[in-house]
């Protein structure tokens, strides 16, 4: 393990291997070969990270590229008056710092555990060897760019295209795949992984607003909201909400 590694490390131990996370096939690194991926999983650091604990910071020097074997992270930006608006959730295999590593430049936003996360740290030089050694990585990596990018376009489409309701309700049905479950009475349960404050940055609102719009969902009984537990007595209720966008 790296000097760098292990000064990143809050644990000695990595509770997941590269082989777990390589053999689910959702990762760049899971076209390495056999042997490529135990010289990774040798070469890597591991941390375990408790919520609010930075993986990262803004504007420090990219020294490598960090993988969510677990929990949930988020990213956020600070402007040169230090607002910090949340961009994205990050979640277990997921990459992050892969653009900054790859673009020569410092990372490009704070990552902060949300909840318990273990994370992973592969430096500079073990990259370079990785690719070296197999191309299909370096392949992988601007595949996900790319993925990324038009991630990105759909979102600034959703800005334009949808109400803030609708933003709401959409973000809702994006959550739900990671952190909902349904009821024995049918209801499902969204646990919202964000404050109000990071929701409505999310949706490019003030907590005022999003509190209105809550207040009004509620009303209508599309679905209740208590603490960061929302409850949808039928899901197809926010899909007609979504009708028109999605017909």
């Amino acid at each position: 393990m790296s000097k760098h590694a292990s000064n990143f490390s809050l644990r000695g131990v990595c509770e997941k291997s590269c082989f777990a996370c390589a053999a689910k096939n959702t990762t760049e690194w899971s076209s390495l070969a056999t042997d490529e991926i135990r010289l990774l999983n040798e070469n890597k650091g591991c941390g375990i990270y408790l919520p609010g604990r930075l993986v990262f910071s803004q504007g420090n020097p990219c020294v490598g590229i960090y993988c969510i074997a677990e929990g949930i992270v988020a990213l956020r930006k600070t402007d040169p008056n230090g607002k910090s608006v949340l961009v994205r959730l990050a979640k277990a295999g997921d990459t992050l710092g892969y653009r900054s590593f790859f673009g020569n430049g410092p990372y490009e936003a704070n990552a902060e555990a949300l909840t318990r996360a273990q994370v992973c740290f592969i430096e500079r030089r073990v990259i370079h060897e990785m690719i070296a050694r197999n191309s299909a990585v370096a392949f992988a990596f601007l595949e996900r760019m790319a993925q990324d990018l038009r991630a990105a376009e759909e979102a600034r489409l959703h800005n334009v295209a949808l109400s803030m309701r609708e933003r709401l309700v959409h973000l809702l049905l994006v959550l739900r795949e990671d952190f909902g479950e349904v009821n024995k009475d049918g209801t499902l349960v969204v646990t919202l992984p964000l404050s109000r404050q990071d929701t409505a940055a999310m949706l490019g609102t003030r907590p005022e607003t999003l509190a209105r719009m809550i207040r009004a969902l509620e009303d209508d009984k599309v679905m209740t909201f208590k603490g960061r537990k929302v409850s949808i007595p039928d899901l197809d209720l926010l899909y007609d909400e979504l009708e028109e966008h999605y017909q």
